[in-house]
């Protein structure tokens, strides 16, 4: 089930809502973006960040706490500060990845943009990432966004998603389709 916006209608999906309508009202859509992709990096490189956010053995009272002194220690906006803080009370901080997904779909979708998830096999240059925002742009009449990732064992070539459209051109992609022809 969908809402009007698009954004699943689960619990990280109202979470984020509820977030993206407090930013919008505030003024500070982009300030709480540029928190969430702190928290997303966070996530992304520190196993004590995200075991410190999954945990059920973390009290309500501590996980509070554990998230105002890294919110402090990285520089998080106040909205996006105060967000953590009813997600540790909900004890709902597993829920954070989930959420700045949804709250980043929201942000664009806000702005006119779409956002395109695009895994790749090695990390792509800069030079890279703006051709491919380009043909994007192109193919679908309108400015992209790209959520990037690395996945080595694609081979080469990227995967592609936007919305519920898929391109594949992965050499993994490829190399199962030719075995699976070999084989008969």
């Amino acid at each position: 089930m969908e809402n009007s916006g698009g954004i699943q209608a689960s619990l990280s999906g109202r979470y984020a809502t509820a977030l993206f309508s407090l930013a919008r009202d505030e003024r500070m859509v982009e300030a709480v973006e540029s928190s969430l992709a702190k928290l997303r990096q966070a996530l992304a490189e520190s196993d004590d960040f995200l075991a410190m956010t999954r945990s059920p053995l973390i009290g309500r009272a501590d996980a509070a706490r554990a998230v105002a002194a890294v919110a402090a220690t990285m520089g998080l906006d106040p909205v996006t500060t105060r967000f953590l803080g009813v997600l540790a009370d909900n004890r709902r901080l597993r829920e954070l990845g989930a959420i700045i997904a949804n709250f980043r779909a929201l942000a664009a979708r806000h702005r006119g943009e779409t956002t395109a998830e695009v895994v790749s096999a090695h990390p792509l240059s800069d030079d890279q990432v703006d051709a491919l925002k380009q043909q994007l742009r192109t193919r679908i009449g309108r400015d992209v966004n790209v959520d990037l990732s690395v996945d080595p064992s694609l081979l080469g070539g990227l995967v592609v998603k936007i919305g519920s459209q898929m391109i594949d051109s992965s050499i993994k992609t490829r190399l199962n389709t030719l075995a699976h022809a070999m084989k008969g």
